[in-house]
């Protein structure tokens, strides 16, 4: 059955275009700042919880006191020890251990000083977990490969030559060879290692230079099944830590849960400023359904006057602003996803997660509180038209 209330409605739009029409646009940009906002967080929170959990096989063990600076006069044991990386091995099974020594010193190539990680790794570890983009894994004593950043800040090529360590300390300063260079890892090393910034050399060259010959700075547990973490875990805890504490054990999902958190709450906080726009929607709308009942009293008057219910008046005007808000929301979902890809490519260069339904599901989530908005700001005015004075309003000019 038709409803003449809702025709009444739509007259009253289409009689007042330009007004209407600059009222949704602020459900639009409501809207759309919403849409794109929830997009834009959970598309960061996408990426980065992917690239953390592409290292979610390896447990990661430290030592649980600050390790003192190569060449320091400390006997405190500060590394992990041999005797505690035989009780790790013990612990971890069949799984793959592997020691890391590290240090960050400063470097020269050529007259250009640097500085970074040196990493030093057992040959045959790195050549089973590192996969270098361009040449080799090393093969001699001096042979070293370097991370994606250190070779494109300076434009190291295969066969460079790297000075190792603080000018000012020695005059002759050991030297490595380039052998090989790793790709990008961010933060989505499967091996637990960001080698980025970082130098790898052998494990006797590396003792040969800093010290600290059977003391390591890390040591890592690469899983061949994942389902065993806790249970891997909680061996080499009992294992080493029997008396007291003396590494840390950790893995990416206490790492996922932690960054997850923070952008989860950066995403709340990005919505929140994008949410001020939908006030200021509300704000235009309740002013155009008041201007609408003002200018209509005398035809609320003869609709009450013949017997019209309060309800239906107050339905004609809450169709008007359901009218507005549909509009927006329509032309703002369809400008979010535009927008949104946008925004994503631009701020972040990865729109592979765009289209999942957890970053899509903003934008119909946007157009529905625009609606409500909508629907919200003609409430009052609505209940005003419908509670007038018959009377009075038939003798408004």
């Amino acid at each position: 059955m038709k409803d003449i209330f809702f025709d009444l409605s739509v007259r009253s739009v289409k009689l007042n275009f330009m007004r209407s029409l600059l009222a949704s646009i602020g459900i639009v940009i409501g809207v759309v700042a919403i849409s794109s906002m929830g997009m834009l967080g959970t598309n960061m929170q996408l990426i980065v919880k992917n690239q953390l959990t592409a290292g979610i096989n390896t447990i990661v063990i430290t030592p649980d006191v600050v390790r003192a600076e190569p060449g320091s006069t400390s006997t405190t044991p500060t590394g992990i020890t041999e005797s505690q990386l035989r009780d790790i091995r013990d612990a971890a099974g069949t799984n793959t251990v592997i020691p890391i020594d590290r240090t960050n010193t400063q470097f020269s190539i050529g007259s250009v000083d640097g500085r970074g990680s040196i990493m030093g790794f057992d040959l045959t570890d790195m050549k089973n977990i590192m996969n270098v983009s361009e040449g080799s894994t090393p093969r001699g004593e001096s042979d070293a490969i370097v991370g994606a950043t250190i070779a494109s800040r300076f434009n190291l090529k295969i066969g460079t030559r790297i000075k190792i360590g603080e000018p000012n300390i020695s005059a002759t300063r050991p030297v490595v060879r380039v052998v090989g260079i790793l790709p990008t890892i961010g933060m989505s090393s499967s091996n637990g290692i960001n080698t980025d910034n970082a130098i790898i050399v052998s494990d006797t060259w590396y003792s040969a230079q800093f010290g600290g010959d059977n003391v390591y700075d890390q040591v890592n547990v690469n899983l061949k099944d994942v389902s065993t973490l806790s249970a891997v875990e909680t061996a080499i805890d009992n294992k080493v830590n029997r008396n007291k504490d003396v590494v840390r054990i950790s893995d990416a999902s206490s790492r996922v849960t932690s960054v997850s958190s923070t952008l989860s709450s950066l995403t709340t906080f990005i919505l929140a400023i994008g949410s001020i726009s939908l006030l200021v929607a509300a704000t235009s709308i309740f002013n155009v359904m008041m201007m609408s009942v003002n200018e209509r009293v005398q035809e609320i008057g003869i609709l009450l006057s013949i017997g019209t219910e309060k309800g239906e008046v107050r339905r004609m005007f809450l169709y008007e602003a359901f009218i507005l808000g549909i509009i927006g929301a329509i032309i703002g979902g369809i400008m979010s996803i535009v927008i949104g890809y946008s925004v994503v490519s631009a701020m972040i260069g990865n729109t592979a997660y765009f289209f999942l339904p957890e970053s899509i599901i903003y934008v119909p989530a946007g157009m529905i509180i625009g609606v409500i908005v909508c629907i919200g700001s003609g409430l009052y005015p609505a209940w005003r038209a419908s509670n007038m004075d018959p009377i009075e309003a038939l003798r408004a000019e």
